[in-house]
């Protein structure tokens, strides 16, 4: 019988006094465990599936955590985190007060860089490849790996571009499965194609092109052939290129062959594979379905209709279109700043533009939100999935800046939708015709009326810009709300002692904000409490303070929200009690006053 090697492996020091042999019997080990924890704890599956042999014979080769060695993305890092003195805390991964889902700099000497957000691992070991040689270090080796979507992005190409000129010390592996979390879209991915087929020539590589020392392809499953060429590589002084093949999924029949459903499946049988269904009926819609099956509806009766996403179809539901109208429904890969630019260009010319991307990756086109659409004032209709706390993708994935990054900039509307009905409204309104950009920021997940579809879907009403509602009345304090986070007020309202005293106002328009009902509010209401699931520096409460400074009111103010902390993973729930916007804050809020 077979000895249980990798509950012997602590970290990679003790796996390298294995010998080669036995690795083989490691990785099917490793992959298992991946499976057996997974399957009950959830989280990011096939990615780390696929790289199981690349990770134990990264860790093998090179003498980590000396040699430095980057992630890029790091939804395929769990093997790496399993081998690096956290296998017995692998079952907290992505819990409250657990390890993140992602390598990040303070949990482990090993996670040398922090990701979350694609792209990145060539720019950041290149970084330390050069600040290893100032230091006088010609030792150390740099390490990236990246996937064939994420080379695809311009950031990655700005990294090789500078590298390819330098003697850096730096090897990047582009881990090649053809799939990111929806498959890879592009010219590139076609070039890759043919490499892999062998129909590309020799002489016309883009890498080599670049100065680099490319091998390549090999099969990234091979953990003989993998070794050996890591052997040879780390002898060779200068940047460094190798291209593996693998398949996302490795190992388990369901999610080698359903790859988009298995990035990250919930919960699942470990032994089959098959998906632990939960019932969907009687459930509210996912916000991301409401937009998908609405801009899809629109886009049949206007022509004009365009819908863009950077890689994420699935996740934003622009898939509906594009298998409907796919001339008019575009993925263009990892590359949220050409996605911005590329939707400002089309509305130049007249088209009705809906660009969709998270927020939390709108961060990495705000050039491009300044500079090539509101400087224009080109009427781009920005749909911001996943805003506010996302939960256990924690700090890189949440969307709680969304609302001071885009506050400040001129001539963009922002508007957040309490429930389904208000958003499927406001992209019926975008589409009449504005004059300006507009931010439209909805959350992950379901919303709260259970059977939308059926009574409501396709029932459109135009909002008025910048217009307020009060949705309670009250005597002494007024709650003004923005976004979907009203509904735990409205909770919280329905269950506390003193509500009579305590009225409600929705607040979809954060720009331009209704000064009407600001100055009605202000002059009624002695006490004034704002809500939001966004960070509070220079969100909805500062907006209502900057308003109250400028008229002179001295209302007591209260402003809840994110505080100015990097929020870190756990469940929505969880973390909307630790900025105590969860309904049981409320109620004790509104129930003992503001102190």
């Amino acid at each position: 019988m077979k000895s249980d090697l990798l509950s012997n492996i602590y970290n990679p020091a003790d796996l390298r006094l294995l010998k080669e042999e036995q690795l083989i019997q490691v990785a099917q080990e490793l992959r298992q465990f991946i499976i057996d924890v997974v399957s009950v704890k959830e989280g990011h599956l096939g990615a780390s599936l696929g790289v199981v042999e690349l990770t134990i014979a990264l860790h093998y080769v090179f003498n980590t955590p000396k040699d430095l060695l980057v992630w890029d993305v790091g939804h395929q890092a769990y093997g790496h985190k399993i081998l690096t003195e956290r296998r017995e805390i692998f079952h907290t991964n992505r819990q409250l007060n657990g390890i993140s889902g992602f390598p990040k700099r303070s949990e482990s000497i090993y996670d040398t860089f922090g990701v979350g957000h694609s792209s990145t691992s060539i720019s950041a070991a290149l970084g330390m490849a050069i600040a290893s040689k100032l230091k006088g270090d010609f030792d150390k080796e740099h390490i990236a790996v990246i996937g064939d979507a994420s080379i695809a992005s311009g950031m990655a190409f700005e990294g090789l571009n500078h590298a390819g000129v330098t003697d850096a010390n730096i090897l990047v592996i582009l881990n090649d499965n053809a799939i990111g979390i929806d498959p890879s879209v592009g010219a590139l991915k076609k070039y890759l194609t043919s490499v892999k087929n062998g129909k590309n020539p020799r002489q016309n590589n883009i890498i080599k092109s670049l100065n680099f020392d490319y091998s390549g392809p090999i099969d990234g499953h091979d953990l003989p052939v993998l070794i050996q060429e890591l052997n040879r590589l780390k002898k060779i002084k200068g940047p460094k290129f190798l291209h593996i093949v693998t398949t996302k999924g490795k190992g388990l029949q369901q999610a080698e062959e359903n790859q988009v459903k298995y990035h990250a499946p919930g919960k699942f049988d470990a032994l089959t594979g098959e998906i632990h269904l939960k019932s969907e009926e009687n459930l509210p819609p996912k916000f991301q379905d409401v937009f998908g099956l609405t801009i899809l509806d629109l886009a049949r009766k206007n022509e004009k209709i365009i819908g863009i996403t950077p890689a994420m179809p699935s996740g934003s539901s622009l898939k509906f279109m594009m298998e409907e109208l796919p001339e008019r429904a575009f993925d263009v890969g990892i590359a949220e700043q050409h996605a911005v630019t590329l939707a400002a260009g089309m509305a130049a010319e007249g088209m009705v533009v809906y660009c969709n991307i998270y927020s939390t990756f709108l961060q990495r086109a705000y050039d491009q939100v300044i500079h090539d659409t509101a400087l224009q004032n080109l009427p781009v209709i920005f749909c911001l999935d996943r805003a506010g706390l996302v939960g256990e993708d924690g700090a890189t994935h949440h969307g709680v800046f969304d609302i001071s990054y885009l506050r400040s900039i001129p001539n963009m509307i922002i508007y957040a939708p309490i429930n389904e009905i208000a958003l499927q409204n406001i992209l019926y309104t975008a589409q009449l015709g504005l004059n300006s950009p507009i931010a439209i920021r909805y959350p992950r997940g379901r919303g709260v009326i259970k059977n939308w579809e059926v009574e409501n879907f396709g029932h459109y009403e135009a909002i008025q810009i910048g217009k307020a509602n009060c949705l309670k009345k009250g005597t002494q304090t007024a709650v003004l709300s923005t976004g979907t986070i009203g509904n735990n007020v409205i909770e919280a309202l329905q269950e506390c002692t003193h509500s009579d005293s305590i009225a409600h106002y929705d607040f979809p328009f954060i720009k331009p904000l209704d000064i009407n009902c600001l100055n009605e509010i202000f002059s009624t209401y002695e006490n004034i409490i704002t809500i939001e699931d966004g960070a509070k520096s220079g969100g909805f409460g500062s907006a209502v303070l900057e308003f109250a400074a400028s008229h002179d009111f001295k209302n007591n103010i209260h402003i809840l929200g994110v505080p100015d902390v990097f929020i870190e993973h756990g469940t929505v729930a969880q973390l909307q009690q630790l900025c105590k916007i969860d309904v049981k804050s409320l109620i004790n809020l509104f129930s003992n006053g503001v102190k």
